[in-house]
């Protein structure tokens, strides 16, 4: 009997997964995707258009369920009665941290991955984040440069749709867009008042632009599937999306690759680590459980693409065993589990715009806000902190929050809240929060999950860099509110949110020219076994202050082209 060898195996169908699989079989390549959850129905499993009343628990779910099985999930706003089926059973997938430093460690396991509920705010990295370690001595510098990533940038945004508009500003790169959605009248106070600010204290790069997002506003550039339609504005996009209008891998890049004849599928398949040949000392395959029937199984292939998401990725490895029977592989260079980041949160402000109208107007869905980018310490180091922040928000009239703070009651109390909606506008701050190697995973022998797999051991705290951004972020966000006309502003200087909570994981296998300093080369190849690479966020040198998702796809699609080329030189 022949056991099957594929071309590349690619662990996970998110973002990054559903990127390789599309890549590598376009390409010709005979592909194995391994996703440790099960397939997605949109027919049973989306509650797109679910009215509260039409959920037994009126949209919030099962609060008593949800602390007892999701107590971590639930911290996200998504996992409600519409999408908490989206997110892992915490009593299944445990992990540990320090008691005095938690990490909200939310995860999807299911074909898609995360896609199926992400925020889709879809940016790109400049210079000003790839080379920052060269402006302020912090760090490394990336291995790669913005010229090095925009080309793959602009292919996956031809391909996954992203509106927005040009902007012109050189620590913002503008990218390949669709039709931009439209900003609200206070959105528009805002951004002028802004812009005038910015003239004043002569900052040319301050600027309020409407959200770019990984939503259609017409039909995407690169458009061979044919089946997605443009956004119709329901605006519960965490809930699934019948018409496949925001991006995700269920809907476009896995389609794309099953397409082909040359991808394979393989659902309810919990990789636990990856397989070395003794005799060439490189993977030759990776072992999983079935998630359903529990049974152990190994697939072999030429290539194994990580895309399990950061720290999933880093955590098969980590359970992976050299030749020499050490634990771990790929860490020669004794970095893999260091520098873990993700975006802090916790400054911003909120105020009320009293100069606009009351009269309610129809409002729509839409799916996305504005966004500010990153304005500080960028020519120079202008704040007492390194690096900085952009600026999340939006502005809009309140249904029915009005009535708490309104004064009097009866009849005319009833009716001012019927009739008067008052704008309200919010910024709330990303900050980069800087690598450091002591916010660091490791595996946690002594805890298992559902399928006998140890637990990763989380590790990470915020220190005074962030303490002293998350002050600042709220002080400008009044400023800057102050400036559109804002008035009964709100200032929040923190607490900073929980590690994790930005749900934008990165690091722990982090890219580099220096074996000695680093996992990956710059085509996200590891130093150590050339046939592995890993392409998920796990490879981030530093986090930027940017959303990170569009920039996994990029790199994803970088190291494809590279892996692919060195499968067909024998080089792997």
């Amino acid at each position: 009997m022949t056991t099957k060898v594929y071309d590349a195996i690619v662990v996970g169908s998110g973002a990054t997964g559903g990127w390789a699989a599309k890549q590598l079989a376009e390409k010709g390549l005979d592909v194995l995707v391994l996703e440790a959850g099960p397939q997605i129905d949109p027919k049973r499993d989306y509650k797109q258009h679910y009215f509260p009343y039409h959920l037994p628990f009126r949209g919030f779910g099962n609060r008593e369920e949800l602390e007892r099985k999701q107590p971590i999930q639930s911290r996200c706003y998504a996992c409600n009665e519409y999408g908490n089926h989206f997110f892992v059973n915490d009593l299944d997938h445990p992990y540990t941290t320090p008691p005095d430093r938690p990490f909200s460690y939310i995860r999807g396991r299911q074909v898609g991955g995360r896609t199926l509920m992400w925020g889709r705010q879809s940016y790109r990295l400049s210079d000003y984040d790839l080379k920052a370690a060269s402006r302020d001595g912090w760090g490394e510098d990336w291995p790669i440069e913005y010229k090095d990533l925009a080309p793959y940038y602009d292919i996956v945004e031809r391909f996954i749709g992203v509106s927005g508009m040009p902007e012109n500003l050189p620590q913002l790169p503008d990218g390949i867009f669709l039709p931009p959605m439209p900003m609200t009248c206070g959105e528009l106070q805002l951004k002028r008042g802004v812009e005038e600010y910015a003239k004043k204290i002569g900052n040319p790069f301050l600027r309020v632009t409407i959200g770019r997002t990984a939503i259609l506003t017409r039909k995407p550039l690169d458009d061979a599937l044919g089946t997605r339609k443009p956004c119709h504005y329901c605006g519960r996009c965490e809930s699934g999306c019948h018409t496949g209008s925001y991006f995700s891998s269920l809907h476009a890049t896995l389609p794309a690759a099953l397409r082909t004849g040359r991808a394979t599928l393989v659902t309810d398949a919990v990789v636990s680590h990856i397989v070395l040949d003794r005799n060439t000392g490189r993977a030759k395959g990776v072992y999983y459980v079935d998630a359903v029937t529990r049974a152990h199984r190994e697939v072999f292939g030429r290539m194994i693409f990580l895309c399990a998401g950061a720290l999933e990725s880093t955590r098969i490895l980590l359970n992976s065993r050299s030749l020499d029977g050490a634990e771990g592989i790929c860490n020669s260079s004794g970095v893999l589990g260091h520098y873990l980041m993700d975006h802090m949160m916790g400054g911003g402000a909120r105020g009320t715009l009293p100069n606009l109208p009351t009269k309610p107007f129809f409002r729509d869905g839409r799916p996305n806000g504005i966004y500010i980018p990153r304005f500080v310490n960028l020519e120079r180091r202008d704040r007492p902190f390194l690096r900085g922040y952009g600026f999340q928000g939006g502005s809009g009239q309140s249904l029915w929050q009005h009535a708490k703070t309104l004064p009097g009651f009866g009849a005319d109390f009833k009716r001012r809240v019927r009739e008067e909606h008052p704008w309200g506008i919010s910024l709330g701050g990303f900050g980069e929060v800087l690598p450091y190697y002591e916010n660091h995973v490791r595996l946690n022998k002594d805890v298992v999950d559902a399928f006998g797999i140890p637990v990763l051991h989380i590790d990470v705290e915020y220190k005074d860099n962030e303490k002293k951004m998350v002050v600042d972020m709220g002080e400008t966000a009044a400023e800057l509110l102050e400036a559109a006309g804002a008035k009964d502003i709100t200032i929040s200087r923190g607490p900073m949110s929980i590690p994790g909570h930005g749900i934008h994981e990165c690091g722990t296998a982090r890219m580099g020219n220096d074996p000695k300093k680093s996992v990956l080369n710059k085509f996200n190849q590891a130093h150590d076994i050339p046939n592995i690479f890993v392409t998920d966020g796990a490879c981030y040198v530093s986090i930027g202050t940017q959303n990170p998702t569009l920039t996994y796809m990029a790199i994803t699609a970088r190291a494809c082209d590279y892996a692919v080329e060195e499968l067909r030189a024998g080089r792997i």
